[in-house]
């Protein structure tokens, strides 16, 4: 498994596609696929970053890759705010952009990108998002 600790800093966010995107190629992925994974994490990151370490100085992101031939298992683990995921609605896209509610499109896009999302939070061990993405055709 590889992992790599960063900055909650929007900078980072091109380390971490970088990171995440070298452990997809390792484990067979289509440029398209990788590019996915490259995208849930983004998005994923970008939340943790706006909402999780909102007001708190010195965050720190956690990412760990563990890739099998046609698998690839992200780990995100943070100390933010606690975040309950399911409390995230769906949003509603046949409105126009601009008639939208603000917020939910990333998680909606973490769920339709990745084959697998699950999200545990509480205040003694933070915040692990486990998301988990698998070649097509692959079981």
């Amino acid at each position: 498994m590889k992992k790599a600790r960063y900055s909650a800093d929007f900078n980072n966010l091109d380390s971490i596609r970088d990171f995440v995107g070298e452990a997809a190629e390792q484990a067979g992925f289509s440029p398209k696929e990788v590019y996915a994974v490259q995208l849930a994490v983004d998005e994923a990151c970008s939340n943790i970053i706006e909402h999780a370490y909102d007001g708190i100085p010195d965050g720190e992101l956690e990412v760990s890759c563990k890739v099998k031939t046609g698998e690839i298992t992200v780990m995100i683990h943070d100390h933010g705010k606690e975040f309950d995921m399911s409390s995230v609605r769906r949003p509603n896209l046949s409105h126009e952009l601009s008639e939208r509610e603000i917020g939910g499109l990333g998680v909606y896009l973490m769920h339709n990108l990745m084959d697998e999302v699950h999200f545990e939070s509480s205040s003694k061990h933070g915040n692990i998002l486990t998301m988990v993405k698998r070649k097509m055709g692959e079981t």
